[in-house]
C-alpha cells in the first residue's frame, strides 16, 4: 500500500514538473537587439570642427529646419568665461635662450615645440602647427631643424604677427556658453576640440593634459557631464602617445576607438568601407570646398546599401569663413537628401551613435516564455548616468499570439506585429537602464 502511494506521488511530481516546463520556456534565442535603432541599416553622424561662427548661423539653422542633429566640437578657449591657452613648464626666456647653444633633439623637442606657440606672435603658432604636421609625417629630423629655425628668429626679433587669417584663434567666433546651452537643448551635441587647438603630438605631458582637462573641466561646468562625452583631437590626429592620454579623458574620441568589432576608416583613406567584415565600420568622410554634391549623396547612398556603415561626416568652413568652406546651398541640398533617407538611416549625434554600439555589444539577454507572458531580463556593466540611449529590440512571437502589448508603468502600450522568414515579431525601444521588459499576449 505504502509503495502503491509513493509511485503515485512520483507521478504526480513528475506530471507537474513537466506542466511547469511547459509553461516555462527559455526564450533568450527569440530576441535581439537591432543593430541600429528602431531597425535602420545604417546610421550618420554630421560633425562640424572648430567652432566656427558660419557653422552655428548658416548651417545649424538648416538642420534645425529638418528636425537633424548634429555634434560640434568647439575650441573652448575662445568661449568668453573659459580657461584660456597658456604654457605650462619652466621660464620661457630660459628655454629660448638654452635654444641660442643646444640644438633641438628628442631631450628637448616636446618643450619646445609647447612653448612656441606662446612666445607672442601668430608666426610662431604656425610654426607650432608646421613643426607638428612634420613630426606626425615621421620627418623628425625636418622638424628639429624648423623648431630651431623658429627659435632663432625669436631670439633675432624677427618672428613677426602674419596677416592671414587663423581659424582657431579669431575675433569673428563670438559664441557664448548661453547659446551653446541652448544649441545642447535643442538636440545637438557641444564637446571638446581642446584649449586653443594645438598639434597635441608634439606637446609634453604637461601641456598636452592642460589641453584635454581643462577643455573637459570648462565643458562640465558651463555645459553639463552630458557634454564631455565625446572629443576630436585636432588635425585628425591618431598619435598613439596622444591616444593614450585622451582615451582616459573622454569615453568617446573621433579620432579613433579601439574596439574589437569596429573598423575605422579616416578621411585621408581611399579604403571602401563595404570591403570590411567587422560587424561596424565607422567611415570618415570630409566635406570640403571641391566636395560634389553627387559624392555627398553617393556617401549615402553607400549606407544605405550595407547594414553595418556608420558616416562620420566632418565638416569645418561653412558659406565664406572656415577652413575648406562649402557653401549654404550645397548644405541644404545635402541635408535634404539625408532627411529624405532617415526612414531607412539613423541621424544621430557621435556621442549618441558611439553609446548605442556599446550598449548593444554590452547588454546581456536573458528570456522566459510564461503562458501568456514573454519576460526579458537585461544586465550591462555600462553606467546608467552616462549611457543613456533608448535600446531597440525585436522579439519573435510564439505562432499563437495574434497580438502583444509591453507593460509599462504609464499603462500597457500595444505594439504592430510583423512577419519575416522566422515568423511574427514586435519591435520596440525602451531606457537602456531598465534591467526587465515584459511582453504579454492580448489575448
Amino acid at each position: 500500500m505504502k509503495s502503491s502511494l509513493f509511485y503515485t506521488a512520483f507521478l504526480i511530481l513528475i506530471f507537474l514538473n513537466l506542466s511547469c516546463t511547459e509553461k516555462k520556456k527559455d526564450w533568450s534565442a527569440h530576441t535581439q537587439i537591432t543593430k541600429w535603432p528602431e531597425g535602420k541599416t545604417g546610421a550618420v553622424s554630421i560633425t562640424y570642427d572648430d567652432g566656427i561662427i558660419n557653422q552655428l548661423t548658416i548651417a545649424k539653422p538648416i538642420m534645425d529646419s529638418l528636425g537633424l542633429p548634429a555634434t560640434f566640437f568647439i575650441i573652448t578657449g575662445k568661449v568668453e568665461g573659459s580657461a584660456q591657452g597658456k604654457f605650462i613648464g619652466r621660464d620661457p626666456e630660459s628655454i629660448i635662450s638654452e635654444t641660442a647653444s643646444v640644438k633641438t633633439d628628442s631631450t628637448n623637442f616636446f618643450e619646445r615645440a609647447s612653448l612656441i606657440a606662446f612666445t607672442g606672435t601668430s608666426e610662431a603658432e604656425l610654426y607650432h602647427a608646421n613643426v607638428g604636421a612634420l613630426y606626425e609625417a615621421g620627418k623628425i629630423a625636418e622638424a628639429y631643424a624648423l623648431l630651431d629655425e623658429g627659435y632663432e628668429k625669436i631670439r633675432k626679433g624677427r618672428m613677426k604677427d602674419t596677416e592671414d587669417v587663423a581659424f582657431h584663434n579669431n575675433p569673428v567666433d563670438t559664441t557664448t556658453w548661453e547659446q551653446y546651452k541652448s544649441y545642447q537643448k535643442q538636440g545637438h551635441e557641444i564637446s571638446s576640440h581642446t584649449v586653443t587647438h594645438p598639434r597635441l603630438a608634439v606637446l609634453d605631458e604637461a601641456n598636452m593634459r592642460y589641453e584635454l582637462e581643462q577643455s573637459k573641466a570648462d565643458l562640465a561646468k558651463f555645459m553639463g557631464e552630458e557634454s564631455t562625452f565625446s572629443a576630436e583631437g585636432p588635425y585628425g590626429t591618431e598619435n598613439e602617445r596622444v591616444m593614450e592620454y585622451a582615451h582616459k579623458i573622454y569615453p568617446a574620441l573621433r579620432n579613433r576607438m579601439p574596439e574589437d568589432w569596429l573598423a575605422e576608416i579616416n578621411r585621408s583613406s581611399k579604403q571602401q568601407p563595404g570591403a570590411s567584415s567587422k560587424e561596424y565600420v565607422q567611415w570618415q568622410r570630409g566635406a570640403l570646398s571641391h566636395t560634389s554634391i553627387e559624392q555627398m549623396k553617393a556617401w549615402t547612398d553607400t549606407v544605405r546599401a550595407h547594414d553595418n556603415i556608420w558616416l562620420v561626416l566632418v565638416i569645418h568652413g561653412v558659406e565664406d569663413y572656415g577652413w575648406e568652406p562649402i557653401k549654404r546651398d550645397e548644405l541644404v541640398q545635402y541635408f535634404a537628401d539625408l532627411k529624405e533617407n532617415e526612414e531607412a538611416i539613423w541621424i544621430g549625434t557621435f556621442g549618441d551613435v558611439t553609446k548605442y554600439l556599446r550598449e548593444r555589444k554590452a547588454t546581456k539577454i536573458s528570456s522566459t516564455l510564461k503562458e501568456n507572458e514573454i519576460r526579458l531580463h537585461l544586465e550591462s556593466d555600462l553606467d546608467a548616468s552616462t549611457y543613456n540611449v533608448p535600446l531597440s529590440f525585436k522579439t519573435y512571437l510564439p505562432e499563437d499570439w495574434n497580438g502583444v502589448s509591453l507593460v509599462k508603468e504609464s499603462g500597457n502600450s500595444p505594439l504592430k506585429t510583423h512577419t519575416d522568414h522566422r515568423g511574427k515579431y514586435v519591435s520596440y525601444s525602451v531606457p537602456f537602464h531598465q534591467t526587465q521588459v515584459v511582453l504579454i499576449s492580448a489575448e
